[in-house]
């Protein structure tokens, strides 16, 4: 699969979470869908991303959820959410176990 077909996968798939997160009662926001490398590497030297962040491949997002107007900041509040991204396809991948719940990605574990 071409890194373009992935990212069309990625981008309908990205279309359907947040249809789910509405309809399950929450409203987001979007964050960080793009990066540069130079982003990366500061993120990187920070301890807070990866030089190699699917980011960087347009093929991760950072969805900000809240419930009541306020805004969900601890990762098990996007559960919900990252068990059903999980499910939309077989290589994406969620940030939940990583203690990033927020972030969204298709592809290798690790690579936010």
């Amino acid at each position: 699969m071409t890194l373009r077909e992935k990212q069309e996968i990625f981008a309908r798939n990205v279309s359907k979470l947040i249809e789910f997160i509405f309809d399950s009662g929450y409203t987001c926001t979007l964050g960080e869908a793009w990066r540069t490398q130079e982003q990366a590497d500061i993120y990187a030297a920070k301890g807070v991303g990866s030089k190699h962040s699917l980011h960087l491949q347009r093929l991760a997002i950072d969805i900000n959820i809240f419930k009541d107007g306020q805004w969900l900041k601890q990762s098990d509040d996007y559960e919900f959410a990252g068990v059903y991204w999980m499910a939309l396809h077989e290589d994406n991948t969620w940030g939940g176990s990583g203690n990033d719940g927020n972030h969204f990605a298709m592809g290798g574990k690790g690579q936010w």
